[in-house]
């Protein structure tokens, strides 16, 4: 393995989609402006292993004048709980100034207390005669009817009520509150309103949407599987190539990978011929439950915040804008290598 070398950058695709922004996303989006005065505080939902690229910039917009609690979720798939974590989610902590922020894991018990004694201590502050109803926001598949599962039957102990699943779009109407903490002596209960996903209008580079599509926020048709595997795999190499040393050495070939994959694994078609889709969904599916290699696909530095937070102004209120946008930088590109060549 001394002689392997990993790929440094992963290809630009540009022909990649780079929206996912459906019906559903915009009637949920639209509902919830109208539900804001009557909510307390917006608990958004962003994904740990890819803090920046998961920040919608429309809830910036339209969800504005409410106070908000961000809550970073699945830090078990991004975490190893070495020391380059916490200095990770310092940096993290610095970019929300205003707005506080938490990190995460709804099967772990410490940190889903943590999310309910926030939302308790900021009812009692609001000291509601009615109760506090809270709303959760977020990105598709985040982890939102996860946590606000796990806050029910922590805080009233009861099941849930709330679909989940591996795929995007489980959630597509905004439903009822359902309460999670209980009235007491100090304070009345407290309601949490689920959301459906809303995605952001257009994706602002081919990255991002792999980013997206990688950790579910998009369904598994939209990108073949067998691209996304290729990124995973640039992203392994990177991470550590042991991490898969049970399936194949260590190589930057995607197709070949997924052959060796297939054949360790029993999925081959007629005649022995590895079946590389459906190895590079299972690879994938693989990643997205932590069995191979925990890491966070976004490069967390306080510069690289600020670079994506000015890339996404406007992006989120105007999708036809973002577009053209689009359409003038190819333009240019191509009249550079134009000339370029001439």
């Amino acid at each position: 393995m001394s002689s392997f070398v990993p790929r440094k950058v992963f290809p630009t695709l540009d022909s990649l989609p780079r929206s996912y922004f459906l019906g559903h996303h915009r009637a949920g989006l639209d509902k919830m402006k109208t539900m804001l005065t009557h909510i307390d505080l917006v608990i958004e939902c962003r994904d740990y292993r890819i803090p920046i690229t998961s920040r919608n910039p429309l809830f910036e917009e339209s969800l504005a004048g409410r106070e908000r609690l961000i809550v970073y979720t699945k830090r078990d798939l991004g975490s190893e709980g070495k020391r380059e974590d916490k200095s990770r989610e310092a940096i993290m902590q610095q970019w929300h100034q205003q707005t506080s922020v938490l990190f995460s894991d709804h099967r772990d018990k410490s940190s889903v207390r943590t999310v309910l004694n926030f939302a308790r201590d900021h009812a009692r502050a609001k000291d509601s005669l009615t109760g506090s109803r809270m709303m959760v926001v977020g990105m598709p598949n985040v982890g939102k009817s996860s946590l606000l599962n796990a806050l029910r039957q922590l805080g009233v102990h009861k099941g849930k009520v709330a679909f989940t699943g591996a795929q995007p779009g489980i959630t597509r109407k905004i439903g009822t509150t359902v309460k999670i903490i209980e009235a007491g002596d100090n304070s009345e209960a407290v309601y949490l309103l689920d959301t459906p996903g809303v995605f952001m209008p257009y994706v602002p580079n081919a990255e991002s949407m792999l980013k997206l599509a990688l950790c579910g926020s998009v369904k598994d048709t939209v990108i073949a599987p067998t691209t996304l595997a290729d990124y995973l795999l640039y992203h392994l190499n990177l991470y550590n190539p042991r991490v898969y040393a049970e399936y194949a050495s260590p190589t930057n070939d995607i197709m070949g990978f997924l052959s060796a994959l297939a054949r360790k694994t029993g999925r081959l078609q007629k005649g022995g011929i590895p079946d590389e889709e459906a190895s590079a969904l299972w690879m994938i599916q693989r990643w997205r439950n932590g069995h191979l290699g925990r890491f966070v696909l976004d490069d967390i530095t306080a510069e690289c915040f600020e670079t994506e937070r000015r890339n996404s102004e406007g992006l989120g209120s105007s999708f036809n804008q973002a577009v053209r946008a689009d359409k003038e930088a190819r333009k240019q590109r191509s009249k550079q290598r134009y000339l370029e060549a001439g």
